[in-house]
């Protein structure tokens, strides 16, 4: 099939509180694989959006992630975000032999460690709220600040260290373009303190999830000194501002459907299955992450993907695929059935979702524990939104009980 002229510009920036994005909406239906043009980059590059293509692009050998290095590839940062080095640009077996690694470090003992660690932060920041009293900015008061202590808590990060490395991670993924040299000299900074950092708990061990991974073993094979240095890096890069932005969506969520929020009040066992089918339905963010390359000639529903190639896909449209979930548009909280792809999917799945969900169980449970008449301090329709980032949250999230 021949390349159609229509080459859509992504992001597509439709930022309508948690509605999900028309344009994405008509790709899926009607054009699942189908030419961008991102803000940053050289060329154009394929958008796939079925959930069994998007799935095919992620587990299939004939696209390679790795293909992207030195390539100044379509993307939606001017510097790129991910380091050349680290597993997320990696195929297998590299990738497989660091996924290993790491998942020993996100064994159910460490997992159980980093939940009684939030826990004590979630209730605390509570603790703080009811202090403040009523109404109070639930993004403020929670969202905002749990994920950074909790990932810095878990790697054992100094306090007076946190907020300069936070302000590292938020400039590496500004998107305009006079942001270019902060964001080299911002990941030239990180890299230098996680360097340091990691060589020293090499050295000497304690009982953090940086200790534990210098120290995870498969056999002979142990992460390298680079390797532990980048992954301590990507898990603090990712380990906060989407938890945080995602903790605004949920309550939200809840917050403006009454019958939802009365059914996990109910019946709190069920707040697991509902926050992953709250996840499925979210539309969490605008743009699209980093891409792969088509190492041969593949064809996806009818259109054939060229060897070279640059390919994204987008989890938000494959969560949202009718013919994979029935009724695809609607949140139904005991939904049972396909999984979502929120976390990405295959080899390069978010090795931290395991501490992302921790967060957001603990999170809402204690929020509905400890405050059974919360509710929204405006109307839904006076929530504000963010609407400059990749990403889809409320800027604050008022509420009162």
């Amino acid at each position: 099939m021949e390349r159609g002229p229509t080459v859509h510009h992504c992001p597509f920036d439709y930022a309508e509180a948690l509605e999900f994005d028309p344009t994405l909406k008509r790709l899926l239906t009607e054009e699942p694989v189908a030419r961008i043009k991102l803000p940053y980059g050289e060329g154009e590059a394929w958008l796939v959006t079925r959930y069994e293509d998007v799935r095919t692009v992620t587990t299939d050998r004939r696209f390679s992630r790795h293909g992207v290095v030195g390539r100044d590839f379509p993307r939606m940062t001017p510097e790129p975000i991910v380091q050349d080095e680290a597993i997320n640009v990696m195929d297998p077996p590299a990738s497989s032999r660091l996924r290993s690694l790491v998942s020993k470090a996100f064994a159910p003992r460490q997992v159980e460690r980093m939940r009684t660690r939030t826990q004590h932060v979630v209730e605390e920041l509570l603790d703080r709220m009811a202090q403040h009293g009523s109404p109070a900015d639930l993004m403020e008061g929670l969202a905002s600040p749990l994920p950074l202590t909790t990932i810095c808590e878990v790697l054992d990060i100094p306090e007076s260290e946190r907020d300069r490395l936070r302000g590292h991670a938020r400039t590496m993924m500004n998107t305009t373009l006079d942001n270019k040299d902060n964001a080299v000299r911002a990941k030239a900074d990180m890299r230098a303190y996680f360097t340091e950092l990691t060589a020293e708990r090499r050295r000497a061990p304690g009982d953090d999830l940086i200790s534990a991974l210098a120290t995870a073993r498969d056999g002979d094979e142990i992460l390298n000194d680079r390797e532990l240095t980048v992954m301590a890096m990507v898990l603090l890069i990712t380990g906060q501002d989407t938890t945080t932005y995602e903790i605004g969506n949920l309550a939200y969520t809840l917050l403006t459907r009454p019958a939802e929020l009365a059914m996990v009040r109910e019946r709190p066992e069920m707040l697991p299955q509902a926050i992953q089918e709250m996840l499925r339905v979210i539309p969490f963010r605008k743009g699209v992450g980093i891409p792969r390359v088509a190492t041969e000639d593949v064809e996806l529903s009818g259109v054939t993907i060229r060897a070279g190639d640059i390919v994204h896909v987008s989890y938000l449209t494959a969560n949202r695929d009718p013919e994979k979930f029935d009724r695809a548009d609607e949140l139904d909280l005991e939904r049972e059935g396909p999984s979502h792809m929120t976390f990405g999917w295959g080899g390069h799945h978010c090795l931290g979702a395991p501490l992302a969900i921790t967060e957001l169980e603990t999170a809402l449970g204690a929020l509905l524990r400890r405050f059974p008449d919360l509710r929204l301090a405006k109307p839904a329709d006076e929530v504000p939104w963010n609407t400059t980032a990749i990403w889809r949250y409320p800027v604050e999230l008022p509420v009162s009980w």
